[in-house]
């Protein structure tokens, strides 16, 4: 099975749409997301719509339960009063500018997602879908966590050697294999941090006789990104975040 893994798009249409446009010029047998569609860009409506339209199947980010929810903070992690500041902003913007269609839409969404490429009549390899850790959307799962942290979200899960998790939420693509259990952070489409703007995503082969895992980048219109965030009337910083990569300091 040949899966498209995307995350973190946070209403990014411009880069989705070369997202999906890459991945049908490649191929795949199907595509899922690991949540936060909406925060920090002015198109939330768009990229939910553009998912429904395509019948992505995903999981709710910490940004998406936190909007459907109307809970208090986006539960983004600031380490500055500014950061805290800017997150506050993009949240409380889009809270305003999401429908009550996404709100519900966002509010539908499973914390996880557990796929079988061989059928679930076989014992055969999982691939389990998060968006943080499987115990909370909120745990950043970053790529100096420890072998030992690996295996307890593993444990917690159930997996076995041959299986693989899958995650976002830090924007930082990285791929680990520990005792036979596949790590992949799949990266951010719509915000990345590693310092490269381009669009980011995995493509992975599971299930067959080999498992193959490609971290794919994809240029995309960030003009008219960066136009739609200022049209809004969202900070500046948002805009330079996305021209550096993430190495702007602003929180995500």
């Amino acid at each position: 099975m040949r899966y498209a893994l995307i995350s973190d798009i946070h209403a990014n249409l411009a880069a989705l749409d070369a997202v999906l446009a890459d991945i049908e010029r490649r191929g795949v047998d199907a595509i899922y997301h690991a949540g936060d569609l909406v925060g920090y860009s002015a198109e939330p409506n768009e990229v939910v719509e553009r998912l429904q339209e395509r019948a992505i199947a995903g999981v709710a980010g910490n940004y998406d339960s936190t909007v459907a929810t109307g809970y208090a903070h986006c539960g983004c992690r600031s380490e500055s009063p500014r950061q805290e500041e800017l997150a506050q902003l993009s949240y409380r913007w889009t809270l305003d500018a999401t429908t009550p269609e996404t709100k519900r839409h966002l509010g539908g969404l499973p914390f996880s997602l557990d796929l079988r490429p061989l059928g679930g009549h076989t014992h055969g390899p999982r691939l389990v879908l998060v968006h943080g850790t499987p115990t909370l959307n909120t745990v950043y799962w970053t790529e100096d966590r420890t072998d030992e942290f690996c295996l307890k979200m593993a444990k917690y899960v159930g997996l076995e050697s041959g299986d693989a998790i899958a995650f976002g939420h830090t924007h930082k693509p990285w791929h680990r294999v520990v005792e036979g259990i596949r790590f992949i952070n799949t990266g951010s489409v719509g915000r990345p941090k590693d310092g490269h703007w381009q669009a980011g995503y995995v493509l992975l082969d599971f299930g067959g006789v080999e498992t193959h895992v490609e971290h794919v980048r994809v240029p995309y219109d960030i003009e008219r990104t960066i136009a739609g965030v200022r049209a809004a009337g969202l900070p500046e910083e948002f805009a330079e975040f996305l021209k550096s990569g993430g190495r702007a300091t602003v929180p995500g």
